[in-house]
């Protein structure tokens, strides 16, 4: 397939997506819907909200001229090679999470081997049969493996710290691109209007916190009154109702109880002041600044752990989860190393 083909093809995917977002009758609406509507059976955290805006982050961006923006910035994307055979292991903590490997495989004309999450298969594998029947080709290009990945020829695994030690020991010689926990963070300086904290809400709540572009900490100048922020997040106080989410915050409020650490106890968010990145479900840690050099410091003396920052001067309030097509997991640019692989033959 040619670029254009595939430029086109996912244009017209997002256009589709698109369309059963907005109750659109199409061929494929009764599925996603399904999908939608009883996800959360087999994987309670994946409820119908959660689905939604993992495909509305996915769809809105997939329109011919951001594609065309996207892949522009690659000259060699044109170029055409042996496609080489791409292993993908994607993550299931968010619905959709591999789907940004999925599109970058293909989009550079390689061939794609995807070891879906088992808490996250059926969406993936709903996409890929509406690409299948865009474009015939597809079938000869994307497999999804049930056991062990075979035959590949590099390899991209995103999963925990713990996970990304058994990807190491499996797949270290060969190319790869293996990614580990990691954690999103906040920088408040003091003037932000209500609006503002209401968006940051939506980067702390969505997907019940379980991504890393979840904001798990939050910088705060000295002296500044958490209830100015808190006060705006009464509108995601229903969180506290999925059961899975009330577990951990009832936890996590008796452990803190029991070794007498102090919190603030919101009635669906407990916030903590505590130096470290990530936060268990249902808590936010804090950290208070003296001056936004010591936050820079901070964040730059441990860059591999922080996925992006929020603030006025960076992700701006409230879109955290919704990254554009160049905005790469780990700051690894991951079309450009699979384009200089399949240039270089891998061989």
């Amino acid at each position: 397939m040619t670029l254009e083909q595939n430029i086109e093809s996912f244009s017209e995917l997002g256009n589709i997506l698109r369309n059963i977002l907005d109750g659109k009758e199409t061929s494929y609406g009764k599925r996603f819907h399904a999908i939608i509507e009883n996800h959360y059976k087999t994987n309670p955290w994946f409820t119908p909200d959660n689905i939604r805006m993992a495909i509305k982050s996915i769809a809105y961006k997939l329109t011919y001229d951001n594609l065309k923006r996207w892949t522009d910035r690659y000259p060699a994307i044109s170029i055409e090679y042996k496609p080489l055979r791409v292993g993908v292991i994607m993550a299931g903590n968010i619905p959709l999470v591999g789907f940004h490997d999925f599109l970058t495989v293909l989009i550079s004309g390689n061939n794609l081997l995807a070891k879906t999450s088992s808490k996250d298969s059926e969406l993936i594998s709903a996409i890929a049969d509406i690409l299948f029947s865009i474009h015939e080709e597809f079938r000869n290009r994307i497999e999804f493996a049930n056991g062990q990945l075979k035959d590949f020829d590099l390899v991209i695994a995103t999963g925990s710290d713990n996970s990304s030690r058994y990807f190491e020991y499996y797949f270290g010689r060969y190319p790869h691109i293996i990614r580990k926990n990691r954690n999103s963070v906040a920088i408040i300086e003091g003037d932000e209007s209500d609006t503002d904290f209401r968006n940051l809400g939506t980067d702390i709540f969505s997907y019940f916190g379980l991504g890393c572009r979840n904001v798990s900490k939050i910088y705060l100048p000295a002296g500044f009154d958490l209830h100015r922020m808190i006060k705006n997040w009464n509108e995601f106080s229903g969180i506290v109702n999925h059961n899975r989410y009330a577990n951990n915050y009832e936890y996590n409020m008796a452990v803190y109880m029991v070794n007498r650490e102090k919190f603030v106890d919101t009635g669906f968010l407990l916030l903590r002041e505590n130096r470290t990145l990530s936060s268990p479900v249902a808590v936010l840690h804090y950290q208070y600044y003296a001056s936004l050099k010591d936050v820079s410091f901070d964040i730059e003396s441990q860059p591999e752990k922080i996925q992006c920052i929020v603030s006025k001067k960076e992700i701006p309030f409230g879109i955290a989860q919704y990254p554009e097509l160049w905005d790469f997991a780990d700051n690894i640019d991951t079309l450009d190393f699979l384009l200089k692989k399949k240039m270089s033959g891998i061989m």
